[in-house]
């Protein structure tokens, strides 16, 4: 048995996590095979129970690395729901490429803390390189456009509203229906006003109605959304632009889903309007393909960023700045944080923007050929064409909600829910698989008829 307490770094670090790793996926595999489903059967009470048959989890004397290991991954992976399955499509939860994960054996072996420079000297000087290349695909034309890593749209969403309020105390929040959540949170968090809410419809928010209420609302600040968590839809900007501007309101895009598009040339255009945003929300988490958490936050000023500055002694000593040693404290509300523009960078390298762009088109194409499989399905109704890659349908019978969890307790698929006006819930498939094709998801397509069709308490197959 090797020695637990072993160290991932130094001269011999490698050689111990050659022995560790192996293990891990041998776990994976033993774990995968057992599950058999893109997600465990039977709910959360077998799960749970199988955690319970560990206890005590946490023992007062140790059981090794190895058998440690071992257990748990095997215990992972086998109750676990599986994004690389193209029947676990509920959320905007992507299957990470092989390439990032890899990635993150690196970076956490080598743990640099991305605080202070003398804590990850050369995953300072990636981040910088790479950010300045995401910053230059959201904004081609600034001048001085910069990027910062958040840990998804929620802070990249807080971030907008806060740079908002750093230029006017008195900045109204405003947002389309569609928003995602984190927008009213992240006013909450800073003691804004809660947004005021304009009229969407199947275009997006209304620039209309944005219109009236921007005559209304004072000093503002709009969040606009490309690629809803509902439907994928995406806000028309080039028109919104044009509102904000009449108006002096400062805008924010949340586009964690749909940002990566940019990255597509045939795709690019539903972002029209894009570059003339004040900030900029992305997500490589979701097209992008990486572990969690990997969100990007772009600001079209960099000196924007400077109401993130923050003086710890400690950290980046104003005598050390003036030296020429980064300050990586004002790069984030966060303070320890990992280098995840690591494996970001790792992957973009290997791909290229060309070759993100094409996973993100494949998705893309997979989305309108289901819908497509929809409509022309007998017992299906389709909400309507996929703006990017989630599909809304729903059986013309049968309790829907109760479908889907018919589908998700037998592990048969993991497939998510929307509300949609008047008040119908409708099923969602988030589709983030790069090698996916629609065939896939024909039978998907029959298992969720004959579960609307099984009688209350069937298990699906």
């Amino acid at each position: 048995m090797g020695d637990s307490t072993a160290l991932a770094g130094g001269r011999q670090g490698h050689e111990r996590l050659a022995e560790l790793i192996p293990l891990v996926l041998r776990g994976l595999a033993v774990g995968t095979a057992e599950r058999a489903t893109p997600g465990p059967a039977g709910g959360p009470a077998p799960v749970a129970a199988s955690v319970a048959a560990l206890e005590p989890l946490v023992p007062a004397r140790g059981v090794g690395a190895e058998q440690a290991l071992s257990e748990l991954s095997t215990l992972l992976a086998a109750g676990s729901v599986d994004p690389a399955d193209p029947w676990c499509a509920a959320h905007l939860h992507c299957p990470p490429l092989a390439i990032g994960v890899a990635a993150d054996v690196a970076a956490g072996a080598l743990n640099p803390s991305m605080d202070s420079w003398d804590q990850a000297p050369v995953a300072s000087e990636l981040e910088r390189s790479f950010l300045g290349a995401i910053a230059r695909l959201c904004y081609p034309k600034a001048l001085t456009p910069d990027a910062v890593v958040t840990t998804g749209g929620t802070e990249s969403n807080l971030l907008g509203l806060l740079l908002a309020r750093e230029q006017n105390t008195s900045v109204q929040p405003v947002c389309g229906r569609n928003a995602h959540h984190s927008v009213a949170r992240a006013a909450w968090l800073l003691g804004l006003p809660a947004p005021v809410i304009v009229d969407c419809d199947r275009a997006g928010m209304n620039p209309a109605a944005l219109d009236a209420v921007l005559r209304e609302a004072g000093p503002a600040v709009v969040v606009a959304t490309a690629g809803t968590t509902d439907t994928g839809d995406i806000d028309p900007l080039r028109d919104l632009v044009q509102v904000c501007r009449r108006h002096g309101a400062r805008l924010h895009v949340d586009a964690s889903y749909g940002g990566l598009v940019l990255c597509s040339t045939k795709l690019r255009p539903l972002l029209d309007g894009l570059d003339e945003a004040d900030s900029v929300a992305l997500d490589l988490h979701k097209f992008g393909w990486q572990p969690v958490a990997a969100g990007l936050f772009a600001s079209k000023e960099s000196a924007d960023l400077k109401a993130l500055t923050v003086r710890a002694e400690y950290l980046n000593a104003e005598d050390d700045t003036e030296a020429g040693f980064p300050d990586l404290l004002g790069r984030s509300i966060r303070t320890s944080r990992r280098p995840d523009a690591f494996r970001m960078a790792v992957t973009m390298r290997a791909l290229g923007i060309e070759g993100i762009g094409e996973l993100v088109e494949r998705c893309c194409a997979t989305a309108r050929e289901v819908a497509d499989a929809v409509r022309r399905h007998p017992a299906l109704d389709l909400w309507g064409d996929p703006a990017l890659s989630t599909v809304l349908f729903r059986p013309r019978f049968g309790d829907v909600a109760r479908v889907r969890r018919t589908l998700l307790e037998s592990g048969t698929a993991i497939i998510g829910r929307a509300t949609m006006p008047p008040g119908e819930v409708w099923l969602k498939l988030t589709l983030l698989h790069p090698h996916a094709t629609a065939a896939e998801y024909l039978g998907l397509l029959d298992a969720t008829v004959a579960a609307a069709s099984a009688p209350e308490g069937a298990v699906a197959s």
